[in-house]
């Protein structure tokens, strides 16, 4: 079904109540009895568990599974599977930047990425009330799957053609791979950028916003909006961010959300950023209200910020958790409505 996700936004951003959009699938396996494997390999098996969260919450929009392997897993990287554990990466495939040129450039509609689209396609037909988001992994941190974190960080400065070279072929993939998204009925993307953080404001602009931003350009418009998350020292790497013209920003929860919203412009979401590790994962559910309605108190003044996890959450996560993140987003907003009753009268 098609929507004006333009006006979608304007309505986020102009609600007297607080809403959230935690980046969520793997809590839904237990709604299906299906396990991690059964999620990362078949479409059909993926879109019933995300069908069946969003029945069960109500998040401002149903999200495809956030994997950062799958699309180096495209490329040729190994993969570690788990029944209860996200995939990883196992080991990096580009051991010579020169072995660039020969990288073969893969199709989205093959391998798990097919299945990725496919969970897409089903999630849309089933759920009706909500957006779909797809998800897939950014430029930047797709290169460091390739490459490898320590060796890519030493390309940046003395080969940065090179690297160039390399963003400029995933680049090619993932606008493919977004633009299967919006072919399979997602309504936006979520674009997760996380090696970026660890970038300077510089760095960051050139090897990741610059690469970012054609993918913005080639997806986004008024019926498509885009999510960039980015979750490391980004307190300085706002501007870059806001730079790529996605329609929200996601934040993860190494940094403090008040020094993140004074710099993103007011018709621009920004969404974070309870962690999801310590907090979701292995808190209790007072430990998951109390973060919570502090997250909300503190970013009250701001109505563009929407409710979210630091990044993904984890498999695992107990449903008390997040029953405990609604029940607590429920309380700011009866409370917050009360307030402005009070002061009304």
């Amino acid at each position: 079904m098609m929507r004006n996700m333009d006006s979608w936004a304007r309505d986020v951003r102009t609600q007297t109540e607080r809403q959230a959009m935690p980046i969520m699938t793997y809590p839904g396996l237990p709604l299906v009895g299906l396990n991690v494997m059964d999620i990362v390999t078949s479409g059909e098996q993926q879109a019933r568990c995300i069908a069946a969260l969003a029945g069960a919450y109500r998040s401002l929009a149903a999200l495809t599974l956030m994997d950062l392997s799958v699309e180096a897993e495209a490329f040729g990287c190994p993969i570690q599977y788990s029944a209860d554990e996200v995939p990883t990466v196992t080991g990096a495939i580009l051991h010579d930047l020169e072995q660039v040129e020969a990288l073969p450039l893969p199709s989205p509609e093959t391998g798990r990425t097919a299945a990725y689209l496919e969970a897409a396609r089903r999630a849309a037909a089933l759920i009706e009330n909500r957006p779909l988001f797809g998800g897939m992994i950014g430029p930047y941190s797709l290169a460091v799957r390739l490459r490898d974190m320590s060796r890519l960080m030493l390309d940046l400065m003395l080969q940065p053609e090179r690297v160039h070279a390399l963003l400029e072929r995933v680049t090619r993939f993932l606008i493919a791979y977004a633009r299967g998204f919006r072919a399979a009925g997602a309504h936006g993307l979520v674009i997760a950028e996380p090696a970026a953080g660890l970038l300077s404001p510089a760095h960051c602009d050139e090897f990741s916003s610059a690469y970012v931003r054609r993918i913005v350009a080639a997806v986004q418009d008024e019926e498509f909006l885009v999510v960039l998350h980015n979750c490391g020292r980004t307190r300085e790497l706002v501007p870059s961010l806001v730079s790529t013209g996605a329609g929200m920003l996601h934040f993860g929860n190494a940094v403090d959300m008040l020094d993140i919203l004074p710099q993103v412009p007011r018709d621009v979401l920004a969404a974070g950023n309870i962690d999801p590790s310590s907090v979701f994962r292995h808190g209790k559910p007072e430990q998951v209200r109390s973060a919570t309605l502090a997250l909300l108190r503190r970013t009250a003044d701001y109505p563009n910020f929407v409710l979210s996890s630091g990044c993904d959450v984890p498999p695992g996560t107990p449903l008390q958790n997040i029953d405990a993140f609604y029940g607590a987003l429920d309380e700011f907003n009866g409370r917050r409505g009360e307030a402005t009753l009070a002061d009304i009268g």
